[in-house]
């Protein structure tokens, strides 16, 4: 197994990113719990496809809709209404209500069109909003990735959990 510790989140193999993240909130004391869209619970899986992931994932929603993006999340109506599901404010209210619906520390939400239809010029297909909530402050990002959408969906994983472990390293 690769040490996660002496590589940087871009040399490390995509199936490492999940144990860098668990060592990283094991070290904290720390939960985590997905907020998902676009992935369908895909974050979740990798996380919990590591042995002894009980220790540091609290749980996972996978909130496909808009309707259980505020049904699950609390991500009010008027703010998807206002932005649309795939925007910086909704992004940051998954990742809000996802700490504050569950046990955990820290939270990564993902919200994007994964294609092959769906996209329009302001946002094309490939575009995903992440947000990550890491103790008391909320981060977002934005991404546009290439692909069909098996590989915006791997890509999505992949950068979700990456940017996750930048912001615990640093909390």
């Amino acid at each position: 197994m690769v040490t996660p510790a002496l590589l940087s989140k871009d040399e490390l193999p995509p199936q490492e990113l999940p144990a860098l993240v668990a060592d990283l909130l094991i070290k904290k004391g720390w939960m985590l719990a997905t907020a998902e869209s676009c992935t369908g619970g895909m974050i979740a899986a990798a996380c919990t496809d590591l042995a002894g992931s009980s220790a540091w994932f609290e749980r996972g929603f996978v909130a496909y809709s808009n309707e259980a993006k505020t049904d699950l999340l609390g991500v009010p109506a008027a703010l998807i209404a206002a932005h649309g599901a795939v925007s910086e404010p909704v992004a940051r209210a998954m990742a809000e209500g996802a700490v504050a619906r569950s046990r955990a520390q820290a939270a990564v939400a993902v919200t994007g069109i994964a294609g092959p239809t769906g996209g329009s010029p302001e946002k094309p297909v490939g575009t995903v909003w992440f947000g990550w909530r890491v103790g008391a402050a909320t981060h977002a990002q934005v991404q546009g990735f290439a692909g069909d959408r098996a590989a915006v969906r791997q890509a999505t994983v992949r950068h979700a959990l990456a940017r996750l472990a930048e912001l615990l390293r640093s909390a």
